[in-house]
């Protein structure tokens, strides 16, 4: 084992023990499943908001705006950090669920206005997602330890993995809120360290790293477009970001998803950084690990550490909000215990990690699932229409259509209207966007003429 591996596996280990040592022990149910601290408190804005960010910049997201950066120049990581506009429309829409509806949870809306069967297909959606942050966190971990399919590799995702699960079950979703601000506190410091590295030893000036990549379809804003339709209805599927908007009271909700946001594409557009550097520098490969290997094994470590953090942050999140799904949301009242959280998070934790061995693409993480729920946009943004419980199923199930068409390949030639490597992924959003809103609103006459 070189020099710099040992040095990782250090700092995995590390990790593991410090966060153990610092999360707390969750008793209750509320602390459990609803982050509520010893005394019964609400997070505030700075844990609420400092959660929200970094269990969204996770390994995936960050990798895949390095990688995106190095294909397209700055142009892929601005698509990519549109993504984070999910903050803003998720919290208007949550705020006006609970302050104009009175609903206390996405779940809880659903059943009132759609019935059961919607709820059991929006939780399979959920579930999906939960399921694929999982795996396709790992992975990013596994590729800093060795080459994919490698035992380095898979050891790094088992070990990982059972260390973030291990400090997760000790206190749940306090856990998860508590340990994601002192993740966001080691982002922030660890991506500083690296433009303060990168940027003045670099022979090019920040007028070649503004003007990198051309802003036109076929050079990767295709993707700018797809994130852009994707924001309206992407969040909604996505339990880590949801939950949080049920923690607190609405107005720090909102105030909270809002700089959410904001922060969220800032950090992305700086990471992206790192992948233009690699572009320039005529790099090919994993934008972040490349990049590190170049200027050094401090670089390297930091870069390890930063994909650790921002990794763990989400895993813990899936598994927290995997066990509110399914005892929780989804359960019977009785089984509503602390112990049977921690039994859900585990085989959770287990189901999700078993994709790693059948080597899938991170990017189709976001991408594909993100076309599947097209279907959820008209359903919250309409949400106080008056529509028949059809309404729900037309439009979730059209897009869920087109999403498997896309993912299997089978997606026609002639309906594809772009250039460029994301022409199909854009133009299956356009058509699912348009079918989904077009089978919901037609419905509205059917839920007027019930209604008579």
């Amino acid at each position: 084992m070189d020099n710099i591996l040992l040095w990782q596996w250090i700092l995995l280990l590390s990790f593991g023990i410090l966060f153990l040592v610092l999360a707390p022990y969750a008793k209750t149910i509320g602390a459990f499943f609803a982050a509520q601290s010893r005394r019964g408190k609400q997070p505030n804005i700075l844990l609420l908001t400092s959660s929200l960010v970094i269990s969204w910049i996770f390994a995936k997201s960050i990798t895949n705006a390095a990688n995106l950066s190095l294909a397209f120049g700055l142009v892929g990581g601005v698509s990519y950090a549109v993504y984070y506009g999910s903050f803003w429309v998720a919290g208007i829409i949550i705020y006006r669920l609970r302050t104009k509806g009175g609903f206390s949870s996405l779940h809880h809306f659903l059943n009132h206005k759609y019935g059961k069967a919607a709820v059991y297909l929006f939780s399979l959606l959920v579930g999906f997602r939960l399921f694929n942050e999982v795996w396709s966190n790992t992975m990013v971990i596994g590729s800093y330890f060795g080459d994919q399919g490698s035992s380095n590799y898979y050891w790094a995702i088992i070990t990982f993995t059972g260390l973030t699960l291990i400090y997760t079950l000790k206190g749940g979703m306090s856990s998860s809120i508590l340990t994601d601000a002192i993740q966001m506190i080691f982002f922030g410091a660890l991506l500083f360290i690296i433009l303060l590295i990168i940027l003045p030893q670099s022979e090019h000036t920040p007028i070649e790293y503004i003007s990198s990549g051309e802003w036109k379809m076929s050079a990767g804003l295709n993707l700018f477009f797809v994130a852009l339709i994707q924001i309206f209805s992407y969040p909604f599927h996505d339990a880590v970001l949801t939950d949080r908007g049920f923690f607190s009271n609405p107005r720090t909700m909102y105030k909270s998803f809002m700089w959410a946001g904001l922060i969220g594409f800032i950090c992305i557009i700086l990471f992206s950084v790192v992948g233009i550097h690699a572009r320039l520098m005529g790099l090919e490969g994993q934008a972040a690990v490349e990049v590190g290997k170049l200027l050094g094994t401090g670089l390297m470590l930091i870069m390890n550490f930063i994909m650790i953090t921002s990794a763990a942050s989400t895993l813990d999140s899936a598994f927290s909000s995997g066990a509110k799904l399914f005892i929780k949301d989804l359960g019977k009242p009785s089984w509503l215990t602390v112990s049977n959280g921690r039994w859900a998070m585990a085989i959770f934790a287990l189901i999700g990690t078993l994709p790693v061995f059948l080597n899938p693409e991170i990017l189709s993480a976001t991408t594909i699932s993100g076309t599947m729920v097209l279907g959820l946009a008209p359903v919250f943004i309409f949400w106080n229409k008056a529509v028949p419980p059809i309404a729900f199923h037309l439009a979730v199930a059209s897009s869920l259509l087109v999403g498997i068409i896309l993912a299997t390949g089978f997606w026609p030639d002639q309906w594809i209207f772009f250039e460029g490597k994301y022409g199909a992924l854009l133009s299956a959003n356009i058509v699912g966007t348009v079918l989904s809103f077009s089978l919901f609103l037609s419905t509205s006459m059917l839920g007027i003429n019930m209604q008579r």
